[in-house]
């Protein structure tokens, strides 16, 4: 099974609350794009227009392998709307505040499920009542992870380490599979040349690189100081991706601790679990359980929950008191609830026949609707299991 095939094989409609009024501070717009992310499109944009990309806000990061649809603001009253070759921005009306993830209801999905063999759409459209019925577990998918190492692992858990030269060393020589191949060579030469200070700031070419590396070469060992100067939107994602792997972590463990049929599905950073049909008193626990984010101060639902956090944090040598970082300020890290499970809405599965791409394959829409923050693709993965033959199926 293939998904993202196309672009327009994976499209993503957000789902908003927008308290439009006559006139406002804050223009509101609809971002429509395909082969961009927000990020990048919206600096685009900016550029063409001559305004100051800090003045865009929005609800979520919407993928680049997909044509996607969300709203922004623009602090200001000028009409910025323009149709280029991959992205739009089409003015919607205005607001007296920015757009922001409080906004956000959720998102409605279309994806075309590719390279299907005959009857594996049908094994998959059996799953679907087991899916209304019990949901699947509320992951963190892959994409969250693009900036995890795999030799020197995840940046925030050096720096909750103390360790503040690893940290670095993953900042700057970090390699991205998007990344052109100027950019990856050039990194490979930072980590190749690691505290030959000099050596790297006479190859260093962005604006950041050139700051740490003249600051370096200057005091060898001032990381902390160069640990300061990353932006704080920028750090903030490191934070994420690590609040998103203990939050697996911790998801995975409970799954386990339930005594749960998982079946694993590969991922970036170690498999993903998922069960089918949830047994009456284990769904009733798992349904309405929120588990949080990991930071300093956190409020678990149950003392097992607790627990197994605990226990994830001690095989990794960190406390609760590690997420309090008292020299790197620019960004912390927050706890807030997240869903254990979550179930589709308007969940529905199309069998549409030959697939004009894969000969001999055949393909399938699947159609539904997630909270913010919830990933497609791990209804996809969660999916999948009917194709591995894997489980008894029972929770």
């Amino acid at each position: 099974m293939k998904i993202k095939v196309l672009p327009e094989d994976f499209v993503v409609k957000e789902m908003a609350r927008l308290p439009l009024v006559e006139r406002g501070p804050y223009r509101v717009y609809l971002l429509e794009k395909k082969g961009w992310n927000t990020v990048d499109a919206l600096l685009r944009i900016a550029r063409a227009q001559g305004v100051p990309y800090r003045l865009f806000s929005y609800g979520g990061l919407k993928d680049r392998h997909a044509h996607t649809f969300q709203y922004v603001t623009f602090k200001g009253e000028k009409d910025l709307s323009l149709r280029k070759k991959g992205y739009s921005l089409t003015s919607m009306g205005f607001m007296d505040r920015p757009m922001g993830p409080d906004l956000l209801e959720g998102n409605e999905f279309s994806i075309v499920l590719r390279a299907l063999l005959p009857g594996e759409g049908e094994k998959i459209q059996e799953q679907i009542p087991e899916v209304l019925d019990s949901g699947f577990p509320n992951y963190f998918d892959d994409q969250r992870f693009g900036s995890y190492d795999r030799e020197m692992g995840f940046m925030a858990e050096r720096l909750l380490k103390r360790q503040y030269n690893g940290a670095l060393q993953i900042y700057l020589t970090g390699i991205y599979p998007e990344e052109k191949r100027e950019a990856k060579e050039r990194k490979l030469f930072f980590r190749q040349n690691w505290g030959n200070w000099s050596l790297c700031l006479s190859r260093a070419k962005t604006t950041m690189e050139k700051k740490i590396f003249s600051l370096l070469s200057k005091n060898p060992k001032a990381y902390i100081e160069a640990l300061r100067l990353i932006p704080k939107d920028e750090l903030s994602l490191f934070f994420s991706a690590y609040q998103a792997y203990l939050f697996n972590q911790l998801l995975s463990r409970l799954l386990q601790s339930l005594g749960l049929d998982l079946i694993p599905v590969p991922g970036k950073v170690g498999p993903y679990l998922f069960y089918r049909l949830l047994k009456s008193e284990v769904r009733e626990y798992l349904l309405p359980l929120e588990l949080p984010l990991a930071a300093s101060r956190m409020k678990f639902p149950d003392a097992l929950t607790e627990r197994l956090f605990r226990t994830i944090l001690e095989e990794r040598g960190l406390k609760r008191s590690s997420f309090n970082l008292r020299k790197i300020r620019q960004a912390f890290f927050k706890s807030t609830p997240r869903k254990a499970v979550v179930i589709p809405r308007d969940l529905s599965f199309t069998l549409l026949g030959a697939d004009e791409i894969y000969s001999q394959r055949e393909k399938a829409l699947l159609s539904f609707k997630l909270p913010p923050g919830s990933y497609a693709t791990m209804l996809t993965k969660r999916l999948s299991i009917a194709l591995r033959g894997e489980g008894t199926g029972n929770g």
